[in-house]
């Protein structure tokens, strides 16, 4: 069943109001994540199509970060959901604590070295469908918590990545390529995103590691 914007906007304004940070056990990996098998089924019902509209990409369209909690915004609440042994201060900035990036398998001890990625790049959500979407849609998607969107990832790698898809860029670590494909194609899946022939056969190829 494809996924509708209506509720979205509201899901996370009700999310901004019930998320608490904990000192609880980290967990590196983003929420909702499919099977192997979910992914595949739902790789094969996204539609493919020619992207349009990249003159008009404006990273400004997609605002964030937003607050989440008290002084804490998405960037901050995502540091502390991945990291390990997370201190933050009054302002809810990191001083301390560790965090594994799965794309590279490299552990870092200061947040500077962190860039909290969107799976899914907001320039590439853009050419995929993004463009029609109003401000509050893109919003919503750029802080998006409650699906496998964001991850804290070396900020270097992250860089690199840019706004390439699959067919160009994956991560270095190719035991991370399933997890990378699921995540992947449930963010396009859930926000009724196309892809490129091009980007369906590296995702193809990426589920065989599962």
């Amino acid at each position: 069943m494809k996924r509708a914007f209506a509720g979205i906007t509201a899901a996370l304004v009700a999310l901004s109001v019930t998320f608490t940070l904990t000192t609880g056990p980290s967990s590196a990996t983003p929420p909702n994540i499919p099977s192997a098998s979910t992914a595949a089924s739902r790789l094969a019902s996204l539609t493919v199509a020619a992207e349009s509209h990249q003159s008009t990409y404006n990273r400004d369209l997609f605002p964030h970060w937003i607050t989440i909690s008290g002084t804490c915004n998405t960037r901050e609440t995502v540091l502390k959901r991945d990291g390990s042994g997370v201190v933050t201060g009054s302002n809810c900035a990191a001083a301390s604590g560790s965090w594994y990036s799965p794309y590279d398998g490299a552990t870092w001890y200061a947040a500077s070295d962190v860039d909290i990625d969107h799976m899914v790049p907001l320039a590439e959500a853009w050419r995929s469908g993004a463009w029609a979407w109003t401000t509050a849609q893109r919003q919503a998607y750029a802080n998006d918590l409650g699906g496998p969107e964001l991850w804290a990832v070396t900020d270097n790698v992250n860089q690199a990545k840019g706004d390439q898809d699959p067919s160009t860029w994956k991560p270095a670590l190719t035991s991370f390529w399933c997890t990378y494909a699921r995540a992947w194609i449930q963010v396009k899946w859930y926000y009724n995103l196309t892809l490129q022939s091009s980007e369906k056969s590296a995702l193809t190829t990426m589920l065989g590691y599962c």
